[in-house]
């Protein structure tokens, strides 16, 4: 057996398809199944979606419990590749974390999801969200906004009124690793 050692200013150099090459060899070496491509097919372009973009799509998709809970789910901290620009997310972990009943179901969210973000950008020139096996995929930037997004929604810290009218704090927000489950109750997230 024989090993090479590459510099990251090498690898950024190198060709597109060597650069490919590299990514999906990485991707086996991680257990992540990975599917022989046709060189010729190029693929989908994935959006980096900003938060205000992102608002929307949840105000499209709010009256679809289990579609927020698949698209809150992409606000974890996936797998990190392709130099951290991509977030993957393994279907039956989603699944899993969602109570969806089979990737199928999944992929029907994420179908939704993507409507959505295609009705909120007016054009279907990207893709929210790619799959690839049992992964899914999407942009960091998108999940870094997801997760925002669920902090200025839900960790806020809620506000009540005494009897004497004076606003208090009833609780402090949650720790930033913690999102929520499909039940709504807490769950730790890995680091």
């Amino acid at each position: 057996m024989t090993g090479i050692t590459l510099s990251a200013e090498q690898i950024r150099r190198a060709p597109p398809e060597v650069r490919r090459w590299i990514e999906r060899e990485l991707a086996t070496s991680l257990g992540f199944q990975v599917q022989a491509t046709d060189s010729q097919r190029q693929p989908a372009q994935l959006a980096a979606c900003s938060h205000d973009e992102l608002a929307a799509v949840l105000a499209l998709i709010q009256g679809a419990f289990p579609v927020v809970n698949v698209f809150f789910e992409l606000g974890r901290k996936g797998t990190s590749f392709a130099q951290d620009r991509l977030e993957a997310y393994r279907l039956s972990d989603i699944e899993h974390h969602t109570r969806l009943q089979g990737p199928e179901q999944v992929i029907a969210c994420l179908n939704l999801i993507d409507d959505s973000f295609h009705r909120v950008r007016g054009s279907t020139d990207v893709s929210f969200y790619g799959l690839d096996g049992d992964y899914c995929f999407v942009a960091t930037e998108t999940q870094q906004n997801i997760r925002r997004l669920w902090f200025d929604l839900i960790g806020r810290a809620e506000m009540t009124t005494s009897p004497t009218g004076a606003a208090s704090v009833e609780r402090e927000p949650r720790p930033a690793n913690d999102l929520p489950s499909a039940s709504g109750a807490p769950v730790m997230q890995p680091q």
